[in-house]
């Protein structure tokens, strides 16, 4: 499986071998070919604020957007289906300068945030989204369920990339997002707009 990640932010707190490896897991968890063809791009807030308004139409930055190419779906190239041609999942931008509030409020390390906003990112690649409450539910059920495997997997892989937050801010249902507070103050010259984890959520670009 090929998975690229590109530090365009000069951001210097992001493990990109660790992304690498919880979108691998987070993709064979859910049945995707190895054949398949991921980008991250670490960026920073200018830049995904301007994607953020350009392709969603919403002002300030936000902590994650995915840009789907081929619109796969999990069990793409299973081993029960037609054999699979070249396939490009598309692209999942990451803000680590907007994630480190969300990750500061909540109590848990930069790098886990960024974990847990790549499985995000990845099953918006592959047609999952939190458009209406059965679908959000879904979708973050299924996120906790990859991330908490990924972690509890490692011994057995052989790596180690820290040890596994505890408490609900880290493994967060789609109730939590909708509690007060939740929201992600929006750092400066941003303040002004109404830009917020609530509108981050609209990261299905």
């Amino acid at each position: 499986m090929s998975i690229e990640v590109f530090n365009e932010s000069g951001y210097g707190e992001v493990n990109e071998e660790e992304l690498i490896d919880v979108a691998r897991f987070a993709l064979w968890s859910l049945d995707v070919h190895s054949s398949a063809e991921l980008s991250i791009h670490i960026v920073d807030l200018d830049t995904i604020a301007d994607l953020h308004v350009r392709w969603l139409d919403l002002p300030g930055p936000t902590d994650v957007m995915s840009f789907p190419m081929d619109e796969l779906t999990p069990g793409w190239g299973r081993k029960d289906g037609p054999p699979p041609g070249p396939g490009v999942l598309g692209d999942i931008m990451l803000c680590p300068e907007f994630a480190r509030g969300q990750a500061d409020r909540a109590g848990h390390p930069l790098a886990h945030e960024l974990d847990l906003l790549t499985v995000h990112g990845v099953l918006h690649l592959l047609g999952f989204d939190h458009v209406v409450p059965e679908e959000e539910q879904r979708m973050f059920a299924l996120q906790n369920e990859i991330l908490a495997d990924w972690y509890d997997s490692q011994e057995k892989r052989g790596v180690s990339f820290g040890p596994k937050p505890s408490g609900a801010a880290a493994f967060p249902s789609a109730a939590d997002r909708d509690e007060p507070g939740w929201n992600n103050p929006v750092p400066a010259p941003y303040s002004d707009s109404d830009s917020n984890h609530e509108s981050a959520d609209s990261d299905d670009a």
